[in-house]
């Protein structure tokens, strides 16, 4: 697995991809963060993580894009549903734990919450977006002030 860090502004991220896709974007020290990441070969030229630095340049700029990257986030099956769905949410939009259990014909927000908060792609897996049932901002790996800076960025950016 091939790894590099990035700076963002809202603080540094830790990537990882391997066989051409990104398995992994955490803020480092996260929750979840991966405990092997010292393991893995750092390599900024690693074309996916070369195309991710761009992207990633591209989003905190302003110019809000659907990113190209091929994406294999590690997860059960179960956690991929939700993940998939998640990648559905438009850009300036939130859903909530809630609809998306609907969605996957749950009655349990609780069991979306859990899948949601073991996203491994950040920011790409756009698990920001989904607030709790009274539109509070519950729950972030990275943090509720990360949560909030990306909310913030996308709804400028779509407020234009």
């Amino acid at each position: 697995m091939y790894t590099d860090e990035i700076e963002s502004p809202i603080g540094k991220l830790t990537a990882c991809a391997e066989n051409d896709a990104l398995i992994g974007l955490w803020f480092v020290g996260q929750k979840h963060y991966p405990s092997s990441v010292n393991t893995w070969i750092v390599s900024p030229d690693y074309p996916a993580l070369k195309e991710l630095r761009r992207w990633l340049n591209h989003y905190f700029s302003g110019d809000h894009y659907a990113p190209t990257l091929k994406l294999n986030p590690r997860g059960t099956y179960f956690q991929k549903q939700v993940w998939k769905l998640i990648l559905e949410i438009p850009i300036g939009e939130t859903t909530t734990y809630g609809a998306i259990a609907k969605k996957l014909g749950l009655n349990s927000a609780r069991a979306v919450g859990v899948a949601v908060a073991h996203n491994p792609i950040s920011i790409i897996i756009p698990c920001h977006r989904v607030v709790g049932a009274d539109g509070s901002l519950t729950g972030y790996a990275g943090g509720i002030s990360k949560k909030q800076a990306l909310l913030e960025l996308e709804k400028y950016q779509i407020d234009i």
